[in-house]
């Protein structure tokens, strides 16, 4: 297995673990809080609240993030990031309102640390031919992390309608042990660069001691007011958007419907391993595919996600009620509430987050490896822009209207992506044009040339 491979498996399995820990709290923090204010009456945080703060302090942190790359290099970054997430669960041992608003600006921080360092990395360890392949793989393997962690969610919490005390130490524990094995597999990534060459490789090294904190800055600012980056923002948004939709709202909803039955609360993890299973079909399958995608363009498969969020949309709303968000509720919509079309809805969710995400990694790295650091902190400032006004919006919205503002902007999302990548192509074709034009000539040239040696 060739060495960058088995850097990107690496990556793959220390995030897997981070994100075991971080994402099952996502799904369950909304829960779990509403448990923890009955317990103790001085205690008033709020899920929504918490995760509106991590996303918007992410989006800022995220200019900042190709500054501090220059001094720590990715995998420095990444360390430091992933330190916040293992500080951000152990706070929920010690239950305080101004700790955990505390923690999630932290861990906003460092989540810009980590996953612009993630990008920057994975890019290095690709290229053009194998970008699509370590996108999937590295996407099935972060969103096992969905899986997993959320089944042991499911476990625990089987047939308690209130998450006591004693429950909620032991997940927590058991997800901050989680989070600090992910760290030591990101300790163990090896040092990496792009160039092919000694001489591009010295070429790499000036480059870099010339780009300060300051230049990587004004590289990012020059690079988000591209027609092409400011094309992809809105695909970005809109993965903003669903992603706090099926990560903090959409499961708690599911919980909050008490038509569900008396294990309503149990669904809230199984709703998250069906996410995952989505995810990680759609990142592996799309990691197997990944040198045909390069062919057949990047485009089809995020239309075939925007049809399968489109219908998930649908079921949604036919099947709960539109007061889900906001807490419990005995009331129903079109539909008596299945467990069954809920758990389908899940998958399907996970499964077009997939579809979306491993093509902005494709297309990220394919067509700015070059200039990966800044590429990836301006698609993590928006898309994390996009999560903090959600959740802000997500404790006041009906669910109707959450999943009406999710079609419009999965329409103009998908459209961009499409846009970008049908210009790609024509810009790639051209230059192959080019360059088949210049051998032509290369060759009648030398033709002419003999002929005249020859006179």
């Amino acid at each position: 297995m060739e060495r960058k491979f088995i850097n990107v498996i690496l990556l793959g399995f220390g995030f897997m673990f981070v994100f075991t820990a971080f994402q099952t709290m996502g799904n369950i923090e909304k829960t779990i809080l509403d448990s923890i204010s009955q317990d103790d009456t001085t205690f008033s945080g709020d899920g929504y609240t918490s995760l509106a703060i991590i996303y918007a302090t992410l989006a800022i942190c995220n200019w900042m993030a190709p500054s501090v790359i220059t001094i720590t290099g990715p995998r420095g970054a990444m360390f430091i990031g992933a330190l916040t997430y293992l500080f951000f669960i152990v706070t929920f041992l010690f239950p305080r309102t101004w700790l955990l608003y505390v923690a999630s600006v932290l861990i906003g921080a460092g989540a810009a640390a980590i996953w612009t360092g993630q990008g920057n990395y994975l890019t290095l360890n690709s290229d053009a031919d194998t970008i699509s392949r370590n996108s999937g793989v590295f996407w099935a393997m972060l969103q096992c992390s969905l899986f997993f962690g959320n089944l042991f969610v499911f476990i625990k919490f089987q047939g308690k309608s209130h998450i006591d005390v004693e429950t909620r130490n032991v997940v927590f524990g058991a997800l901050s042990g989680v989070c600090a094995l992910g760290i030591i597999f990101l300790v163990m990534l090896r040092p990496t660069r792009r160039a092919n060459t000694l001489e591009d490789a010295k070429d790499d090294n000036v480059r870099h001691e010339e780009e300060g904190p300051l230049d990587a800055f004004k590289g990012a600012l020059k690079l988000f007011c591209t027609r092409d980056m400011l094309l992809l923002s809105v695909t970005f948004i809109y993965t903003g958007v669903e992603l706090s939709f099926f990560s903090g709202v959409y499961s708690p909803s599911i919980g909050f419907t008490l038509a569900m039955g008396e294990n309503a609360k149990q669904l809230v993890g199984l709703s998250g391993v069906f996410i995952g299973m989505g995810e990680v079909l759609g990142g592996a399958l799309f990691g197997i595919l990944g040198s045909k995608t390069t062919r057949w363009g990047r485009d089809p498969i995020v239309i075939i996600g925007y049809v399968i969020h489109l219908g998930s949309f649908f079921l949604i709303f036919v099947n709960l009620p539109t007061e889900a968000p906001f807490g419990d509720t005995n009331a129903i919509s079109y539909i008596t509430p299945s467990p069954a079309l809920a758990m389908l809805c899940s998958f399907l969710l996970g499964f077009g987050d997939a579809c979306f995400n491993t093509q902005i990694y494709s297309i990220l790295g394919g067509n700015y490896s070059d200039n990966s650091t800044s590429a990836f902190a301006l698609f993590k400032f928006t898309q994390s822009m996009a999560a903090a006004a959600c959740f802000f919006y997500s404790s006041r919205a009906y669910l109707s209207v959450q999943l009406g503002i999710l079609g419009v902007l999965a329409t103009l999302g998908t459209a961009s992506f499409v846009r970008v990548e049908m210009a790609a192509r024509r810009r790639a074709r051209a230059v192959a044009i080019d360059a088949i034009d210049d051998k032509t000539g290369a060759a009648t040239q030398a033709l002419d040339d003999n002929a005249l040696h020859y006179d």
